[in-house]
C-alpha cells in the first residue's frame, strides 16, 4: 500500500467557483472522491495551499518519505525556482512526482506556456480536467514510486 501525496497550489481551493468554464465545475473535495475511488487499496492525501512555503515543506516530506507526488502547482507551475528546486529533491532522490495541470497551458495566454517544473518532474498531464489527476494515479499505481 503506498501513500500518494495529491499537491495542489494557489487557487485550487477555489474549483468549482473560478473560472468554471477553464477549471471545470468540480471542487477539491470532488476530485478528492474521484481519486479515492481510483485509489484501490493505496491511500490518496490531497492538499491544496495558497502558501509557496507549505507546498515546499510538503515536497521536502515527499523527498524524505520517498512518497510519490501529483502537483497542480498553479500559478507558481510560471516562475517559481524554489518550488523548481524542492522538486528536483524528490525526483533525484528517485521518487516520482506528476506534473499536471487541468486546463492546458499551451493553450492559453503566453505566459503560461512555460513551466519551470517540467524539466525537473517525471512527466506531466494537461488539460484533460479531473482525468489528468485521474492519468498520473494510474501511472503511479502502476510503476510505483
Amino acid at each position: 500500500m503506498t501513500s500518494i501525496l495529491v499537491l495542489n497550489g494557489p487557487n485550487l481551493g477555489r474549483l468549482g467557483t473560478r473560472e468554471p468554464d477553464i477549471y471545470g465545475s468540480g471542487t477539491l473535495d470532488d476530485l478528492r472522491a474521484v481519486l479515492d475511488g481510483d485509489a484501490g487499496e493505496d491511500t490518496v492525501d490531497l492538499r491544496q495551499t495558497d502558501d509557496e512555503g507549505q507546498l515546499l515543506r510538503w515536497l521536502h516530506e515527499a523527498a524524505d518519505s520517498g512518497a510519490p507526488v501529483i502537483l497542480n502547482a498553479g500559478a507558481w507551475t510560471h516562475y517559481s525556482l524554489a518550488l523548481r528546486d524542492a522538486v528536483s529533491l524528490v525526483t533525484s532522490a528517485g521518487g516520482t512526482v506528476i506534473e499536471v495541470h487541468l486546463s492546458n497551458p499551451h493553450a492559453r495566454e503566453e505566459f503560461r506556456h512555460t513551466s519551470v517544473i517540467t524539466a525537473v518532474a517525471t512527466g506531466v498531464i494537461a488539460g484533460f480536467g479531473f482525468e489528468s489527476y485521474r492519468l498520473a494515479l494510474a501511472f503511479i499505481r502502476r510503476n510505483g514510486r
